[in-house]
């Protein structure tokens, strides 16, 4: 039986928090910046909030995803480094969950899932070639543990959502959570309409139109399957009024690669959908018909501006008509795929092939083709565990959670191909809550209805 916090030992904790106030107090007598100050002391409640309600402290982190702002650290290294205030709740947060389970022994480290080994062995493989990176001086060192730390903070959340949720109640409550934060985010991005001239997420410093873009695909399906399901929330109408509302955000982000994986995303959905197919069809097909004249003269530009007449980009023999940013992408590519070629097997390490705007590149030339094959065999197996609880699981809401998730990393897959969506801390948050939702769900021993006697996947059953 499980010791709950009040028979937990009271030494332990008061040894940890006097251990965490001093260097707490540090931070501030050190720090100047009024907002890292604030930030920690929020930290600091969020952490005490961890030990007591792991459930509360996973919600206020999924409000700061998307509604927090940058704290300004100035030109550190040659690539940005942006950090914000929900990557520190986010540190203090796992590390009193840490201390949590440190006393409370009985709680695990690590919860058994499917994905584990992979996420473990993809992280040592990162570790590895940014080590060998910074050794070789081909990587500074701040830059590239800055941002291998800011991609194992993603694996963090997964561990942590993943540890804590046991029920479908709590499952649902971090979905809606999620649901009302885009709800937030799709009325506060109209408002910088003007002074962007799109819509961008909140608190972006210059506008992330296409961040904001990969973000509203990952909802958008979250937010379709609960209409065609009996899904998570059961308001269909507040479901109906944010479903046109991200649509209608989406236009105005301008974002060409969002619209692809929009339409990847829409497809994918109904080939995994088992009801109203037929519906589906029709709204894609009357869709595609009316687009011309229904869309904003403004995004239908935009779409055009892709290829233009009589503008040349020599790509080997091949001359393509396309704008510079589509051959800036293509350029970046054939860059980092010529530095890849001499160091194939693991690559450059973070920040090693600098910046490039296509995740599979990026992917490539930082961790070589052992971390493309571990990235590549991830999403396969995500893939295959989604198709498998589809025709296991019989309680609606968690089909329709399946359906849209699996829809939304397909978006996020067609997004990559113009972006580095798998490392954009605003699309990766909210994306790997809810894989460790989604993993969970077999695993759900108070969900009536769900049809879990016959599931076991990759033999993680309790």
């Amino acid at each position: 039986m499980r010791k709950n916090l009040g028979q937990i030992e009271p030494l332990g904790v008061g040894l940890f928090l006097i251990f965490f106030s001093f260097l707490f107090f540090i931070f501030i007598f050190v720090i100047k910046s009024p907002l890292i100050v604030f930030t920690l002391i929020c930290g600091v409640l969020i952490g005490l909030i961890t030990l007591v309600n792991v459930d509360l402290a996973l919600i206020i982190l999924i409000f700061s995803m998307m509604l927090s702002p940058e704290i300004p650290l100035g030109n550190l290294s040659e690539r940005a480094v942006v950090v914000r205030v929900d990557d520190l709740l986010l540190l203090t947060m796992f590390f009193f969950w840490l201390a949590k389970i440190a006393i409370n022994k009985e709680m695990g480290l690590l919860r058994k899932t499917p994905l584990n080994s992979l996420i473990i062995t993809y992280i040592i493989v990162y570790a590895i070639s940014t080590i060998w990176g910074i050794v070789g001086k081909k990587v500074s060192l701040f830059s590239g543990i800055f941002y291998l730390l800011k991609y194992i903070e993603y694996y963090m959340i997964y561990f942590m959502t993943a540890n804590s949720v046991h029920t479908h109640k709590q499952a649902k409550r971090l979905i809606i959570a999620m649901l009302v934060v885009c709800f937030i985010t799709c009325v506060y991005a109209n408002f910088t309409l003007a002074k962007y001239g799109r819509a961008t997420a909140p608190f972006e410093r210059g506008g992330e139109a296409n961040t904001l873009g990969g973000y509203l695909v990952l909802m958008f399906a979250l937010v379709l399957g609960s209409l065609i399901h009996k899904g998570v929330s059961r308001n269909k109408f507040f479901l109906g009024i944010l479903a046109a509302l991200i649509v209608f955000t989406l236009l105005n982000t301008l974002s060409r690669g969002s619209f692809l994986g929009f339409i990847m995303m829409f497809l994918v959905f109904i080939i995994f959908s088992k009801k109203k197919k037929l519906f589906l069809m029709g709204v894609l097909l009357i869709s595609l018909v009316a687009v011309p004249l229904i869309l904003p003269q403004k995004v239908i530009m935009r779409i055009q501006s892709t290829f233009i007449p009589g503008r040349e980009y020599e790509k080997g023999q091949t001359q393509l008509p396309i704008d510079d940013s589509a051959a800036a992408r293509l350029i970046g590519f054939q860059r980092v795929f010529e530095m890849w070629k001499k160091q194939p097997l693991l690559g450059y390490g973070a920040t090693g092939v600098g910046f490039t705007d296509m995740h599979y590149a990026l992917v490539l030339g930082e961790a070589g083709i052992v971390g493309f094959f571990l990235f590549i065999w991830t999403i396969f197996t995500i893939f295959k565990l989604g198709f498998k609880m589809l025709k296991q699981l019989t309680a609606d809401w968690g089909k329709g959670l399946v359906v849209g998730y699996l829809a939304g990393l397909a978006g996020l897959l067609t997004h990559s191909i113009s972006a580095n969506t798998f490392i954009i801390i605003r699309i990766m948050e909210p994306f790997w809550l809810l894989t460790a939702v989604v993993m969970m769900l077999p695993r759900f021993s108070e969900a009536p209805g769900l049809g879990l006697s016959g599931i076991v996947i990759s033999g993680e059953n309790e």
